[in-house]
């Protein structure tokens, strides 16, 4: 990623599915969207030739399972470099290579083959002499750190220092690369929500944390969880070291237990933290250097394991709907309304953890029908929501918003009627994948849509 004045947004492809889009489909949505770098979890050579001559630029990775292949043997990484990365030059424009992916947490304990393997895929490209143009990185949790709070404490695990991390960070300076970190305040948030504030998760105006010891004062749980790695990095003397954040997202969607994980907060966490990263600066403790921010995900992945919350970090459903509508370039936050408060936030705010909404922060948003579901599954899901508690009366002939007697129209009132009775709770805006989530007022003829009641 090329570190300028100002920051940038790429985008996380994973494909742990089997309903998404085809590559090049995929790579025609990238452009719509305006997104110039995405990040995969493989060398797919479908999307790495989809990719080709797009202008969009690519971080690729060899996977945990490949790591003590190419920690043992130059000659693996040779080939593997040349089959995975020089077939695809220059028309795939393959900026960086993730060797690995949080491998201090893999539980098959790949560790120590980490910085052998990187050291082989660094002189592989030199062989093709292309190791200046192409970044060698790997991705590392925040669970790396010992101390993350205050951020001015923050260090690694004394364990990882000697053996592994100060070795990486050296090989990075020294390669002219940069760290990855994969950070996530949703799950600081979610077992800390006793003390961690919403607004103080979401980019939202709060009062901020003041670290006792230095003073730098934290607007966001994003920026000071980053800032504990810059004092990690510090602690080590490695305080010019640049960082990319490699994944970063909140998912629309969670099990009962995952408090906060809603559409509402994720279209305002991650709507708050692209226009934080292309209209501002560094964090407190590096404001010279801007943030470069890889949103997981593209897609809702429908095969992950884990919590309900792994298969909803989507910032779109696979039918290439939006889960929910942010700007992701700085074009797009120019042509966002105003709000009231003077600030240009369309983001909406978010529902508090316990699914009431109050009239202070409810958040804007309206549940229509997905029209591509087809007409059995839309009809289905209109008979359940009216069933269910919708109030469909509007929508009888004669009665106010009957016109446009359409299916869609039709289906798309009945969906937000319940979602709002619902109190807009996470998980009442879905019926099946027939129905998204929007941040503007639908438009169906002159009918109305109610945001409450």
């Amino acid at each position: 990623m090329t570190l300028g004045d100002t920051g940038a947004i790429g985008i996380n492809y994973g494909r742990v599915a089997n309903d998404l889009p085809s590559p090049s489909q995929v790579v025609q949505l990238l452009k719509a969207q305006g997104l110039t770098k995405v990040k995969l979890y493989d060398t797919d050579s479908a999307v790495l030739s989809a990719l080709s001559g797009s202008g969009i630029s690519v971080t690729v990775a060899l996977p945990n399972e490949q790591l003590s292949s190419a920690a043992a043997n130059e000659s693996f990484t040779d080939t593997w470099v040349k089959t995975n990365i020089i077939s695809y030059l220059p028309k795939t424009l393959i900026e960086a290579i993730a060797v690995g992916n949080e491998v201090f947490v893999d539980p098959k304990n790949t560790t120590t083959y980490l910085l052998p393997a990187m050291k082989n895929v660094y002189a592989s490209l030199s062989k093709y002499d292309v190791a200046s143009n192409i970044k060698i990185c790997s991705p590392v949790a925040l669970s790396a750190l010992q101390s993350s709070y205050p951020s001015s404490t923050g260090s690694f695990k004394s364990d990882l220092i000697e053996p592994v991390i100060k070795p990486m960070l050296s090989f990075l300076n020294q390669t002219d690369s940069y760290l990855m970190v994969n950070a996530y305040p949703f799950f600081a948030y979610i077992a800390n929500t006793d003390t961690i504030s919403l607004d103080y998760a979401m980019f939202r105006d709060n009062k901020g944390q003041t670290d006792p010891n230095n003073g730098l004062v934290y607007k966001s749980l994003f920026e000071a969880q980053i800032d504990a790695v810059f004092a990690a990095m510090n602690a080590l003397g490695f305080n010019d070291l640049k960082m990319v954040i490699s994944e970063t997202g909140w998912p629309s969607n969670g099990d009962e237990n995952e408090v906060g994980a809603s559409t509402a907060n994720a279209a305002a966490y991650n709507g708050n933290l692209v226009r934080r990263v292309l209209t501002g600066s560094g964090t407190p403790l590096r404001p010279e250097q801007p943030l470069n921010v890889y949103l997981f995900a593209l897609f809702n992945e429908n095969q992950k394991p884990g919590p309900t919350s792994e298969r909803n970090y989507g910032l779109f459903y696979p039918n290439e709907k939006k889960v929910y509508d942010i700007p992701l370039t700085l074009e797009g936050l120019k042509n966002e309304p105003t709000m009231n408060n003077g600030s240009k936030n369309q983001v909406p705010a978010a529902a508090p953890p316990s699914g009431e909404v109050s009239v202070s922060n409810a958040a804007q948003t309206w549940c229509i029908a997905n029209g591509e579901a087809g007409e059995k599954k839309l009809q289905d899901a209109l008979d359940y929501a009216c069933g269910a508690g919708a109030d469909c009366r509007p929508i009888e002939e004669g009665a106010t918003c009957y016109d446009p007697n359409s299916l869609e129209a039709h289906a798309s009132y009945a969906f937000n009627s319940y979602y709002q009775k619902n109190a807009r709770k996470s998980g009442t805006c879905d019926f099946g994948g027939a129905a998204y989530l929007v941040t503007q007022p639908p438009k169906f003829g002159s009918c109305e849509f109610p945001t409450g009641y």
